[in-house]
């Protein structure tokens, strides 16, 4: 049987397409497979678990929970919707992973994240982790704030992470050497798989490999993992 890994979905209404392509891939293929991991970023923005009704995320929740089911599924946090919380888990049937989790795959130590924790050259962005992502104290006082309010602050937050991506090069944004080999070493392993970047492929490192998933704003990246071995596919989405 085959364990599925995606990220960077970055689903919203706008784009019914990559819905579309979410809802096949989960009825078609997940629904046979041992495990699916969800590795971040699976909606464009998530403001609390009592706000799905904003996303119209309703119907992929209970997607999620009737292929749950059937098949073992993780879900990941990524910057985009790290206010996932517990009922998370009771909409969707999920278990919720911590960021930078080692799980077994198929006899391989292998370490998952979603990615942006490895980008250290972004200032910008880490600082926003400490703040604010990783930030149980500022993730519960805006979690507090009426609906409205958060609407407001997460669209004044989208806008300043647009402005800093047009100002910042590709190559701040991604993944920093010594980071990966500093992973490598802290967890112990030869292998890591995650997402963030949107570039997706397969790097050789002195300590191990890393499967980098990519987003599915063009093509549908999804990695396959069995006992003989990792792939990845990247279909056009239409």
């Amino acid at each position: 049987m085959h364990t599925y890994f995606i990220s960077d979905l970055h689903l919203k209404p706008e784009q019914p397409h990559v819905i579309k392509a979410f809802t096949e891939f989960m009825l078609g293929k997940v629904v046979h497979a041992e495990k699916l991991y969800i590795l971040g970023d699976l909606f464009e923005f998530w403001i609390g678990d009592d706000a799905a009704g904003l996303v119209k995320a309703e119907p992929l929740l209970e997607l999620m929970k009737q292929v749950s089911t059937q098949t073992e599924c993780y879900f990941m946090a990524g910057n985009r919707d790290f206010l996932v919380r517990e009922k998370f888990t009771e909409l969707t049937g999920f278990t919720i992973l911590s960021d930078e989790t080692v799980i077994d795959l198929y006899g391989t130590p292998t370490l998952l994240l979603h990615g942006d924790s490895l980008c250290t050259d972004d200032i910008k962005h880490q600082e926003f982790r400490q703040t604010m992502m990783t930030n149980t104290e500022f993730c519960d006082q805006f979690l507090s704030l009426p609906i409205p309010q958060r609407i407001e602050q997460a669209q004044q937050a989208r806008m300043q992470s647009h402005e800093h991506k047009s100002q910042v090069s590709m190559e701040i944004m991604d993944v920093s050497e010594r980071s990966v080999e500093k992973a490598f070493s802290e967890h112990n392993v030869s292998q890591m798989i995650h997402g963030h970047t949107h570039r997706q492929n397969t790097h050789q490192h002195r300590n191990g490999v890393r499967y980098v998933l990519g987003d599915w704003h063009r093509t549908n990246s999804v990695m396959s993992a069995t006992h003989d071995g990792i792939s990845i596919s990247n279909e056009a989405i239409i």
